[in-house]
Parts: structure tokens; sequence; C-alpha cells
């Protein structure tokens, strides 16, 4: 397929970019830094050349959006905000605007919109949408406001011709520097990865194979509308990083309190949401349609990436005599 994707330079756009080549696709990324042949420049903002990209081809995966690691000040939501509806916008003009537009349009989105919860895990059909959880600080609604603006900017683009999908994407763990994976696995060696104000809230993750299995997936089947991009076993953070620690070694991990991670949030000019907040998301539409995932279970996509990193790294990685592999933790 002749796929274009917007703002596919960031670790997201790097799984993709990997396993949609090796798959045999031919790729357009739209980034604001070209530095490949394949890249063309644009600013998520406006019509440009690169629109001629978009025309004629088989799809569009729309990954554009301003990173959510950051401090959470006006100024950073505002842009967090306006990078996403304004690149969606522009994306749909650019369909709009096609002699022959692309059959499918993947819209990148969050599974952060759903509600902060330790029950009932949320799908597309029965999840409840979050914003004004009584056990939540307040600020955490403009996660989820931004969520939403993201996803009524998908829905309002007049694009009749294409089908639409909005990818609530979990926490994809892939072996890149910099992802979600890498820095939780700095924090095991440093002896830094125990549980987190306790660590009962959920996490919700997907291995990067299964990232880019769903997106073919998407790709080649009839759904639109919202689909959970998440491993079906979500797992309280407790055990994600008990799990994380054998899989390199059986490290010891420092329990940090929530006082502990404000600190280490500001430290890292990041915001503690994506730590405390307890995202229980499953993959209802996915599995119903038949998805089959490669890693279902955290401790197997661990241990995966464990080995892959540090072969690719040279990082340390010694399993201790006798230490077994627990079994799948789910609904703990």
């Amino acid at each position: 397929m002749k796929i274009v994707i917007p703002g596919g330079t960031a670790n997201l756009g790097a799984v993709l970019e990997r396993g949609l080549l090796a798959a045999g696709h031919r790729l357009t990324v739209l980034t604001r830094t070209p530095t490949a042949a394949h890249h063309l420049p644009w600013d998520g903002r406006t019509l440009g050349p690169w629109a001629e990209a978009i025309d004629g081809a088989d799809a569009v995966i729309n990954l554009a959006g301003r990173s959510v690691s950051c401090r959470y000040t006006r100024e950073h939501l505002d842009e967090m905000t306006t990078s996403r509806v304004e690149s969606t916008r522009v994306v749909g003009q650019a369909i709009a605007a096609a002699a022959h537009p692309p059959a499918v349009w993947l819209q990148a989105g969050t599974a952060t919109i759903y509600a902060h919860t330790h029950g009932r895990a949320n799908d597309e059909a029965t999840g409840v949408i979050g914003g004004r959880e009584p056990d939540a600080p307040a600020y955490w609604a403009e996660s989820v406001d931004i969520a939403l603006a993201w996803e009524a900017a998908l829905d309002e683009a007049d694009t009749p011709a294409t089908r639409k999908v909005s990818m609530r994407t979990a926490m994809v763990m892939s072996t890149d520097r910099g992802s979600t994976f890498d820095v939780l696995s700095r924090m095991v060696l440093l002896g830094l990865g125990g549980p987190v104000a306790g660590g009962a809230q959920f996490v919700s993750w997907l291995h990067e194979e299964d990232f880019t299995g769903a997106v073919e997936f998407l790709l080649e089947r009839d759904l639109a509308g919202p689909v959970n991009l998440a491993a079906p076993h979500p797992l309280r953070q407790k055990d994600l990083m008990r799990v994380l620690r054998r899989a390199w070694g059986g490290h010891f991990g420092l329990p940090a309190t929530k006082w502990m991670a404000e600190i280490g949030a500001f430290a890292l000019r990041t915001d503690t949401e994506l730590l405390l907040k307890s995202r229980r998301v499953v993959p209802g539409r996915l599995e119903a349609a038949g998805f089959e995932f490669r890693y279902p279970a955290w401790e197997s996509a661990a241990d995966d990436l464990a080995r892959r990193t540090a072969a690719d790294r040279r990082w340390p990685l010694v399993r201790k005599p006798g230490l077994k592999q627990s079994r799948t933790l789910v609904d703990h």
C-alpha cells in the first residue's frame, strides 16, 4: 500500500515505519524536519505541496501531536490541543480536496480519554469517558478534553469517501531510546523500579509488534470509529514493574510515595498523571474482529523487549538461577 504518515518521526512513527517498511508498504512521512528521501516538509497547520502525496494514496495514518511527556502548564496544554486539532483538520482538508482520496484514515488518539478507574475495564462499547472523576485531581480533566477535541476534529472532517478510525492507543512498549519501555527499564536497572504511590493503579500497554500489527489489521478490515489499541491484559503498576524487574534479572525495586513521584516528575520535566492515573483499557473491537495478539501478556512482552534491548545496547541481562516466570497477572 501507498501510505502517508503525518507526524511520523517520533517514537510511534519509528515503530510504525520499521514495521510497515518490513511488510513491503511504500511510505511518505510528513515532518517539520525531513531527514530522509521519503520525508516531506509540512507545518501541521496549513495546506501545502505535501497534500499532493495524499491524493492517490491508499491510506493516511496521522500521528502528529506535541508530546505529552512535559509539565502540564497552561502553555503546554494549549500546545498539545492545538497541535492535535490543527494537524487533524488540515489532514482532513487535504483528503477532502483530493481527486483520489485514500480509502482509510487512521487517526492517532489516546486511551487516556477513559476515566481513571480501579474497577471495570473500559472497552469501546461500555467504557466511561473521563474528566470528572471524584477521586482524581481536577486538572486531569485537561487530558480528557484534549482527547475529546482530537476525536471531534476527526469526526468533523468532511471525507465521505474515506473510512475514519480513531486509535485510542495505550502505552506502546518498544526498544527505542526515549520510549516508555526505555525509561522504565532504566529505572529498574538503577533500583528505582518499584511501586509508585502503592502501585494499585492499572497500566494499559501494547507491544510494538502488536501496535504495528493492529494498524495493518485496521488498514485492511472494515472498522470505523473509536478502536482501543491495547493489550488484552492491563495490570497494576506494581505488578507491571515486578515483571519488568524479573525480565531484567530480578533487580530490587525501591518503592516511591506520591510526593517522591512528584519530585521525580518535576526533575524529569513531566507530570505525575502519566504515572498515577489508572488506565484500565481493553481492546474490545479488535478482539471481536478477530485480531490475534502476538504478546497478549506482559510477561512475554517484557522478556522479549528486555532481551532485544540488552542485545542492542549491551546492557546487563542476567537471569538469576531458579528465578521462575510468574503467571499472567490479571484482575489482581
